[in-house]
């Protein structure tokens, strides 16, 4: 684990672990970024697929009561902890190891979004080699009713609802008033992650993951994140799990879900290594 401010967890596969796929490469770091209010134990059944690969897993999730209410205010909180996130490459020796994100709901998508941006701008951070992403239920964009609904599943447990109620009202008109009424006088201030997003310079692979039966990330979204993608050429793959509710494909499809998720990063790793074969300037 991290600092007390900065809880983490990295799991480091044992030598010649047998069956691993990457006994004549480095093998690929996998950074699951959790979707808000996840436990280290709702990322175990990610993380125990990815270690059974000889992968290591490297896994964050943000306080909360960032995702919802300083990246709603438009402060950027969650720039540090990505600064810190990918400084644990350093940290650990692993920077030149082949890189896969793993993104959940627009509580890592958020977190994510800033990442890329020190990877396109930091000249430390822009040494690492990212071979691509996979997102699951996200990206989301303005949806009030879905980010209520995500806040309210995090209160329910231990909120009772005469304290829950107000909270969520107060919640529901701030988002209303900054990110959807002021939000095109406020955009250049700071432009929401999915806007933002659409024209993210990340060149590598991309996966997403998601449902229509999704009740607080629209597919619509996710969908329209694919073809703004699509549309700029890039590599761009998707699967609508249809039944399945929000961040819990997985659980519902294990087999097709885990399998999907392998066998994208088996081809990011394999893609990325032959490029870098053929440019005669092989890093991992």
């Amino acid at each position: 684990m991290g600092e007390t401010d900065f809880d983490y967890s990295i799991f480091l596969p044992e030598p010649g672990l047998p069956g691993s796929r990457w006994d004549q490469q480095r093998e690929p770091v996998v950074i699951l970024l959790g979707w808000a209010g996840c436990k280290e134990q709702h990322l175990d059944k990610y993380s125990n697929f990815y270690r059974k690969q000889g992968c290591i897993v490297l896994s964050h999730t943000a306080a909360w009561r960032t995702v919802f209410f300083a990246e709603s205010f438009g402060l950027r909180y969650l720039r540090e902890e990505a600064k810190k996130l990918l400084g644990i490459l350093y940290d650990y020796e692993i920077e030149v190891n082949p890189v896969m994100f793993h993104v959940f709901s627009n509580g890592g998508f958020m977190l994510y979004r800033y990442m890329t941006e020190l990877l396109h701008s930091d000249p430390k951070m822009r040494q690492l080699h990212v071979v691509g992403t996979t997102f699951d239920s996200a990206p989301g964009n303005r949806n009030v009713y879905g980010s209520v609904q995500a806040l309210n599943a995090i209160l329910r447990p231990g909120t009772a609802w005469p304290l829950r109620f107000p909270l969520l009202a107060a919640f529901a008109i701030m988002v209303f008033l900054l990110r959807i009424v002021l939000y095109p006088l406020t955009r250049f201030l700071h432009e929401n992650h999915y806007d933002a997003m659409k024209r993210d310079p990340s060149l590598w692979p991309q996966l997403y993951l998601y449902s229509r039966a999704d009740r607080i990330v629209s597919h619509k979204d996710v969908e329209g994140m694919v073809t703004a993608r699509r549309q700029r050429h890039l590599p761009t793959e998707s699967l609508d799990f249809q039944k399945s509710e929000h961040v819990s494909h997985y659980r519902r499809y294990p087999e097709k879900y885990s399998h999907t998720c392998v066998a994208f990063l088996a081809d990011c790793v394999n893609r990325a290594a032959k490029s870098s074969f053929m440019s005669g300037n092989p890093s991992f």
